[in-house]
């Protein structure tokens, strides 16, 4: 590895190898966080039946629970058979049959991956993601002498970068 002789160099370094082990996982998060952008979309979406047996005389709120599927919306009722938008659910029987899109299955792990909780077994790995990221925007600022024209541009970006950040945030 490179010698380290004071901060500088130590930032590089550290920024150089972090940047290369964490390239793939950076990959991952900039393709899911394009999907998740398209996530109310059908964007790559395929259609997957579901025919399977559930607990019966379940409420509408617990039947879009049970079957995860958001804002599921009764549309009629014929007889015990429960008709929505997706697919219907016998309430004597507890049969649903229903239609869901969902991404392919690489694609559906790394958007749970990038929308992870802290309950979750890999709330670590994006918690450490976070910080690494963190440390590139710090370290970004030793890649040059503060005194070349290279620095004072970056600093003209960051500042631009900066305010064009919050303005989105407003909006």
């Amino acid at each position: 590895m490179d010698k380290i002789k004071d901060t500088r160099s130590f930032m590089r370094v550290t920024h150089r190898y972090l940047g290369y082990f964490l390239a793939g996982i950076m990959a991952v998060y900039a393709v899911s966080g394009v999907l998740l952008i398209y996530r109310d979309t059908d964007f790559l979406k395929n259609e997957k039946k579901y025919d399977k047996v559930i607990a019966g005389n379940l409420s509408e709120k617990d039947l879009g629970k049970e079957l995860k599927i958001k804002n599921l919306e009764v549309k009629k009722t014929e007889g015990p058979v429960l008709v929505f938008k997706q697919g219907t659910y016998n309430t004597a029987t507890g049969e649903a049959k229903y239609i869901k899109k969902e991404l392919p299955f690489v694609l559906d792990k790394m958007t749970k991956l990038h929308k992870s909780q802290s309950k979750e077994t890999l709330s670590p790995l994006n918690t450490f993601f976070g910080i690494a990221l963190f440390f590139f925007v710090i370290s970004s600022f030793w890649m040059f002498n503060p005194k070349s024209k290279a620095f004072k541009r970056g600093m003209a970006y960051t500042a631009a970068g900066l305010v064009v950040a919050l303005i989105l945030l407003m909006v």
